[in-house]
């Protein structure tokens, strides 16, 4: 079996938080995918470990931030690559606040949106919520950042938490055009 096989579905680049009590949490995900569209549904995954899954759980809802192609890897790397238990990620990014006490990363962010859970399904290291949209705004003009292009152009990390993680991945380029066929 060639687990290289699962870098041709396509993913995006978001922030996903959430709060507990005063506090805020958020990470980067690459799982968020719409389920229906009346009423609108989501689902994100995240893991067990994190800390935002423990503020997931405890609130029962989430933000998802869609970030353009031209967030840079330091500020993908705060969110993405430490732990909101050691350091608060929200400390100089620029965000707002909802209704419900749900944060929104506007720093390098398109659009986003704030969903309730609904459901949530144990995946063993991951947990996947299901959630109702209940907010959502567009907040500049861009281009959506694919996994593909944080990977290739960007040259960013899969972190071991991540759930496209492969242990000893070798992310094969895929080619374009005809050469794709062969």
């Amino acid at each position: 079996m060639d687990p290289n096989v699962l870098h041709n579905i396509s993913y995006g680049m978001f922030i996903v938080a959430s709060n507990k009590d005063n506090a805020f949490n958020g990470q980067i995900a690459n799982t968020v995918f719409q389920i229906t569209s009346a009423p609108v549904t989501v689902a994100i995954s995240i893991n067990n470990k994190n800390l935002t899954y423990e503020y997931i759980k405890d609130s029962k809802h989430f933000s998802v931030s869609i970030l353009e192609e031209d967030a840079p890897l330091t500020f993908i790397g705060k969110f993405g690559f430490k732990s909101g238990r050691q350091e608060d990620k929200f400390k100089d990014a620029n965000f707002k606040v909802l209704s419900s006490g749900c944060p929104v990363i506007t720093d390098y962010s398109i659009a986003y949106l704030k969903a309730d859970v609904i459901k949530s399904i144990d995946c063993l290291t991951h947990t996947l919520f299901l959630g109702c949209m209940k907010d959502g705004g567009i907040l500049k003009e861009g281009k959506p950042m694919t996994y593909d292009y944080y990977h290739n152009v960007k040259k960013g990390a899969t972190p071991p938490k991540a759930p496209t993680f492969i242990r000893g991945e070798s992310r094969k380029i895929r080619p374009a055009g005809r050469e794709a066929l062969k």
